[in-house]
């Protein structure tokens, strides 16, 4: 990584070098010139503290995942994460269309409402960022300053993370099922707003209200699906 593109986790001031590395292996870690800390404690953590305190939404560990290390595994994630809620989707669909017919279950059927469930789930995911993306840039632009927005992408589909809990959700099903799925959905809007403040240093207000944007804007275009979806089938069964 590039000279000055680090950041303390502490106070979010730039920073050259992370950590000095004298002679016979001696590592020293860098005080930040600003708040007089170490520049990134999480160099010397394991990775499942970092993960822990990542789930507990603390702006230091997201500051030292988007800022100081060199994690490109964001689209990866995102397919993996779409894969999961195509999942629910499709598990809960199969739910709500039992039947006794042998021949109304076949097994390309069931592949291609899986693709559908998985379709469905990317473009609601591609609304909500766009959502999102329009509100900070039409604030940001207010302001008279630029916004970056292959940074925000990444930290976006990053902290969305949370999605992977669906899955033993889905497998462990119990009368509280419905409570864990809101609870999850409530995790990762809250990753989310927290990614949004860490890229841009801004207040919680603004990364709350971009959030609660792009999450207006998704489940108005889900309802508006729904609805299309609705009057196709109405106006075939007129046929």
């Amino acid at each position: 990584m590039a000279p000055g593109l680090f950041k303390c986790v502490e106070c979010n001031e730039d920073a050259n070098e992370l950590h000095r590395d004298y002679s016979n292996g001696i590592l020293k870690i860098t005080i930040c010139g600003s708040c007089k800390k170490p520049v990134d404690k999480y160099i010397e953590y394991d990775p499942v503290i970092i993960l822990i305190d990542a789930t507990l939404c603390k702006i230091q560990a997201f500051r030292h995942i988007l800022f100081n290390t060199e994690i490109n595994i964001h689209w990866k994630l995102c397919v993996f994460c779409l894969l999961c809620e195509a999942y629910l989707r499709w598990s809960l669909l199969q739910g709500s269309q039992s039947s006794d017919d042998p021949a109304d279950i076949i097994r390309y059927t069931k592949e291609w409402e899986f693709y559908c469930m998985f379709a469905l789930a990317a473009l609601e995911l591609a609304v909500f960022c766009i959502g999102v993306l329009f509100i900070l840039w039409t604030v940001q632009r207010f302001r008279g300053s630029s916004l970056e927005f292959t940074p925000l992408l990444k930290a976006l589909l990053l902290s969305s993370y949370g999605k992977v809990l669906l899955i033993p959700a889905v497998i462990w099903e119990h009368d509280f099922s419905p409570l864990c799925f809101s609870l999850i959905r409530l995790f990762v809007l809250t990753s989310n707003s927290q990614a949004i403040r860490v890229i841009l240093n801004c207040s919680r207000r603004l990364s709350l209200l971009s959030v609660c944007g792009g999450l207006l804007l998704e489940t108005w275009v889900a309802q508006a699906l729904k609805t299309l979806q609705v009057c196709s089938q109405d106006y075939l069964s007129m046929l």
